[in-house]
């Protein structure tokens, strides 16, 4: 662990011994990133140019999208993830910290860049992502030096695409505090994951590399819902293709078909949805409810361009 990693694990443990000097609703565990985001006309072929049409660049990056999601909602959030010890890193953080995000914990890896994505999207929707995470992946010592944070939350948010995220559940569950697993687990860590988990979100993609099923109706997902439900968690949300998300919990379920209003950008749809589902969730909302509130979130998120959310508490 760096000296920087080492004095962020410090401050991390003074909050948790001095009660984080405040609530803290909510932890998100998952990847900080620049995002560009270019709408074009029509993505050119080889050896060919288009023109742009508009551009953003946001914070951004499921963990940060999430993260700023809850805090427009009005919840108390800590955001736990990596930056490079450059201008890109620092310019992210003080966007963060301006969104009311507690940034603390943060890890500066001072051998790495921060991560980038760019966001190609065509006019009707249909995006491609060029991506590099590359060193930008949290490690187990790093999460246990932000312990202090995750037991100070109601609800802690995991991203499956961390290598640590069974670490992290782990001390939250310890903690007795929500668990909400966002993706698929990796097949040697599913068991353990899922006893950790409240709450499984997972796109259609993830959600059949979950269950074992095709998310292509909602009959097949509510099925495959009740067999994740035996796992552990006490709640479910699945995305069925191309038609809307399937919501489903001990003693009940809910599917909520996609709106018919025009699609701009799905970026971000699901990190919104998660987002606020946890959110009501830890404000004690009913899970049909949480549910409802979750799918309106997403829905919100898909009419504009790039995956930052812009909601608000109604």
């Amino acid at each position: 662990m760096t000296a920087t990693a080492r004095r962020q694990a410090r401050i991390c443990r003074e909050r948790y011994l001095a009660g984080f000097g405040g609530e803290l609703d909510i932890v998100v565990v998952g990847q900080i990133a620049r995002d560009i985001v270019l709408l074009v006309d029509e993505l050119p072929g080889a050896r060919a140019a288009a023109d742009v049409r508009e551009r953003r660049e946001l914070l951004g990056g499921k963990g940060a999208n999430q993260a700023v999601a809850c805090a427009q909602l009005g919840a108390s959030v800590a955001l736990l993830g990596v930056v490079g010890d450059d201008e890109v890193g620092t310019a992210l953080l003080a966007q963060a910290r301006a969104d009311h995000i507690d940034v603390v914990c943060v890890v500066h890896r001072p051998e790495g860049r921060t991560a980038l994505i760019v966001n190609v999207v065509e006019r009707g929707g249909a995006w491609r992502y060029l991506e590099d995470f590359a060193g930008t992946e949290l490690t187990e010592a790093e999460v246990e030096g932000a312990r202090g944070t995750l037991v100070a939350a109601s609800s802690v948010i995991v991203q499956l695409q961390q290598p640590a995220a069974l670490a992290a559940a782990t001390i939250a569950r310890d903690a007795g505090r929500r668990v909400v697993l966002d993706g698929a687990p990796p097949a040697d860590q599913r068991a353990d994951l899922l006893a950790t988990a409240d709450v499984v979100r997972a796109d259609a993609k993830e959600a059949a590399l979950l269950t074992g099923s095709r998310m292509d109706s909602v009959d097949t997902a509510v099925r495959a819902a009740r067999s994740v439900l035996a796992e552990g968690p006490s709640m479910v949300a699945l995305a069925v293709e191309a038609e809307g998300d399937l919501f489903a919990w001990p003693d009940g379920h809910v599917f909520i078909p996609y709106t018919a209003d025009p699609t701009v950008d799905t970026t971000g749809a699901g990190d919104s949805l998660i987002a606020a589902l946890t959110v009501a969730l830890t404000r004690g909302e009913s899970p049909e409810a949480a549910a409802r509130a979750a799918a309106a979130a997403a829905g919100s998120t898909v009419g504009h361009l790039g995956g930052r959310p812009a909601l608000g508490r109604a």
